[in-house]
């Protein structure tokens, strides 16, 4: 593996006096001078070759450094959930390391789940170590997508349906993965939300509903998180590609939003030499993704950003503003990485990290269904639990796209069960169905045979057998990382269970009268079925300990505090996505592009279902408890506010259970009387508390003119109206406990 390795200041120090022996005393080398002091001396120094150097990939997961000067090269790595294990200089294949097997932490869409900042502040934190010990300086992550719709294939990495839900939880985990000297880059910029035709899809939207929807994550990853690096996204923005779109990076990005950071291309994202040079990408990567294969022998030379933008500036064709500005940027996050001047060096699958893996992944995981309290599982000595399903054993960490790990170890929910019973209980599998066999991608290999050539009825007769004389029945189904399901590149078909997992439902609640239905996705999955199952609990791809945190919440171990990131319909026909022309798109003949039209407008996820009284199955926000709640006193400290001011809305809430337990306060805002239409209610608030059996706690929280504002596109910007306004407070935004009604002056 080709890499430079700098290893101290001294040795820049002699690198730079050795090639430049008039300067003396070079602030950029000095750890202690301000990050832009240290910017404009070196780029003072550095040659228009050089600079243009930077601007572009040398190698599959690296971008150039200036070795005369002992500025390092710049490595970036997936993913959002862990390490993405060592490639090739020039291939995507694996390098064949042997150390680089890291810890998987649970799916994105989990971590959301959690509705908890502190959760997202230690995952990043926890990531960052690893990244910064494998010598990572851009972790290309996290997601902050909006799920559009269930059907896109990559829900599972992303932070749900709701824009201040993804938000709130995107800003501490940048915070935690920077503290380790790593930039976090938030991706994919902006409105991506298929991935259908990906790469020749034009997102049309207006500017209301990509203010109000689709930007305001990556705004608060910017502006709250301090986000050092954004990726651009595949698809175009009405009519020009997000890796180079004016618009979006030039006018929002670095504009209005002040970023002062580096916009990183999506590998092959970049199109268009002259868009990419002027339009604010900063580092060109994977324009020719399949290695050195169909290209000029240097293929990196050739890039958009290398050689041919180096080839207009020496004609006059371009000058170089643009050029100082992008490495300005390059080195101000080689500064804030790996020539900071904290020594860091992280670490690595270590136990913190495992625990840190296993709590994410059980907070998130969210109890739907408990009739009777069949759950938490109340198991006597020599009781019999059969569990059934192929998620049962089916290890997911490998697969799904970029976001494929290789790690140091899986547990699956069936060893999860087994760990945490021991003796005391036979715990017995079955396999009930055959749904995806594959074991490997990209040579990362789970060593499982699931090769099974077993018809549908002889495996629906062995677990109806085996079920009958159980004391538990627990099916372990879902989705998987496969095609057409929570997987890159492709979307799924519908929001179904696939490979006929309803008939195994169907026939073991027939024999049962203690059913449990774990459904593992990253997406929504409607449910037919929900009265045929005693409990139904949505789990997620929960990483390495992944079958440990579930076992975790089945038994109680952990009283289970996960809330839908999303709304889960009975159907798709009942969302917002009606046409065509809105999902997948269209393509007119002669057009180059398929045309996805956001028709919906702000109307995604809840503010579909609750403004047009559409009933859904799961609604946004719900997660249910072993314990209760109750809600009392909701009030506001004052009648109204002024436009300039803030308020306080306090509610009191009681756990009047049996054990304790963590409960999620949401406040959503409702704007009744308003000159344009404005959903039904939006989140704009949720605290996480933790009570003990009986006790009371006051949650509060305190809004601004800001949280009862919309998108003004006729002054183009924020627009908060006089009147009255209603703070919304409840467990969910179906279940809405208490109303405060509150006037702006």
């Amino acid at each position: 593996m080709k890499r430079i390795m700098i290893l101290s200041a001294a040795a820049f120090v002699l690198s730079a006096c050795c090639s430049q022996p008039k300067f003396e005393g070079p602030v950029y080398l000095n750890p202690n001078a301000h990050v832009e002091e240290r910017v404009e001396d070196a780029l003072a120094r550095m040659t228009l070759e050089e600079k243009v150097g930077m601007t572009t990939a040398q190698s599959k997961f690296s971008s150039r450094g200036v070795p005369r000067l002992g500025i390092p090269e710049v490595w970036h790595t997936d993913g959002p959930h862990g390490i993405r294990p060592e490639v090739l200089w020039d291939e995507w294949d694996q390098a064949g390391w042997t150390n680089d097997s890291c810890t998987a932490f649970p799916a994105l869409v989990n971590l959301a789940a959690t509705w908890d900042k502190e959760m997202s502040l230690l995952y990043g934190r926890s990531i960052g170590e690893e990244a910064r010990y494998r010598k990572k300086d851009i972790l290309l992550g996290p997601g902050v997508n909006i799920c559009r719709t269930p059907l896109n294939g990559r829900n599972f990495e992303y932070m749900g349906e709701d824009p201040f839900l993804a938000g709130a939880m995107v800003s501490p985990y940048v915070k935690g993965v920077q503290e380790n000297g790593v930039a976090a880059c938030v991706k994919h910029y902006a409105v991506n939300n298929q991935e259908f035709q990906r790469t020749q899809s034009n997102s049309v939207v207006d500017d209301r509903t990509l203010h109000e929807i689709y930007l305001p994550a990556f705004k608060a990853a910017v502006q709250e998180g301090g986000a050092w690096s954004i990726m651009g996204s595949y698809n175009l923005y009405n009519g020009q590609y997000n890796c180079h779109n004016k618009k979006l990076l030039v006018d929002i990005l670095k504009g209005d939003w002040g970023f002062d950071g580096v916009v990183v291309s999506d590998w092959g994202g970049c199109r268009v030499s002259e868009e990419a040079i002027l339009n604010g990408l900063d580092i060109e990567m994977g324009t020719w993704t399949n290695g050195l294969r169909g290209a000029a022998s240097d293929s990196y030379r050739n890039y958009h950003m290398a050689d041919p933008y180096l080839k207009g500036l020496r004609e006059g064709k371009y000058t170089t503003k643009e050029l100082d500005d992008k490495v300005r940027r390059i080195l101000r996050l080689i500064f804030r990485t790996s020539m900071r001047p904290e020594p860091n060096y992280g670490r690595f699958v270590c136990p913190e990290h495992y625990q840190a893996a296993r709590e994410i992944s059980a907070a998130g995981v969210v109890l739907l269904k408990n009739e009777d309290n069949v759950l938490p599982l109340k198991v006597a000595e020599g009781a019999k639990i059969v569990v059934v399903g192929e998620n049962a054993v089916k290890k997911m960490v490998v697969g799904g796209g970029s976001s494929n790990l290789k790690t140091a170890y899986e547990v699956n929910p069936l060893e999860g069960l087994q760990n945490a019973f021991g003796d005391k209980a036979e715990v017995v599998w079955v396999r009930g169905y055959v749904g995806d066999t594959s074991t490997s991608y990209n040579m990362v290999d789970t060593g499982q045979d699931l090769t099974d050539n077993r018809s549908p009825e002889v495996l629906i007769a062995e677990a109806v057998e085996a079920a009958k004389d159980a004391d538990y029945v627990i099916f372990v189904g879902g989705l998987n990382k496969s095609a057409h399901q929570d997987n890159e590149s492709t979307d799924r078909y519908d929001t179904f269970l696939p490979y006929g997992q309803q008939d195994v439902i169907d026939a073991l609640a027939e024999v049962s009268d203690k059913f449990v239905v774990v459904n593992i996705s990253g997406s929504p999955v409607s449910m037919p079925w929900e009265d045929k199952a005693d409990a139904i609990v949505q789990g997620w791809y929960g990483g390495t300990e992944s079958g440990n945190a579930l076992a975790d919440v089945l038994t109680g171990k952990v009283n289970p505090s996960g809330r839908l990131p999303f709304s889960i319909p009975f159907k798709y026909e009942d969302g917002p996505i009606k046409t065509e022309r809105q999902y997948p798109g269209i393509k007119e003949e002669g057009d180059q592009f398929w045309q996805t039209h956001y028709d919906e407008g702000v109307y995604v996820g809840y503010r579909w279902y609750d403004s047009k009284n559409v009933p859904v199955q799961w609604a946004f926000g719900h997660g249910l408890s072993y314990t209760s709640f109750e809600y009392s006193d909701a009030k506001a400290a004052k009648a109204s506010m002024k436009a300039d001011g803030t308020m306080k809305i306090s509610v009191n809430v009681k756990n009047v259970g049996e054990c304790d337990g963590h409960e999620i306060v949401q406040l959503y805002i409702a704007d009744p009387v308003a000159s344009i239409d404005r959903p039904a209610k939006e989140l704009k608030g949720f605290e996480k508390v933790y009570l003990k059996a009986g006790e009371t706690a006051m949650v509060t929280f305190e809004i601004d003119a800001a949280d009862l504002s919309f998108y003004d596109v006729a002054k183009g910007g924020w627009n908060a109206e006089p009147g009255e306004f209603q703070a919304l407070i409840g467990s969910s935004s179906a279940d809405i406990r208490a109303t405060v009604p509150f006037e702006l002056k």
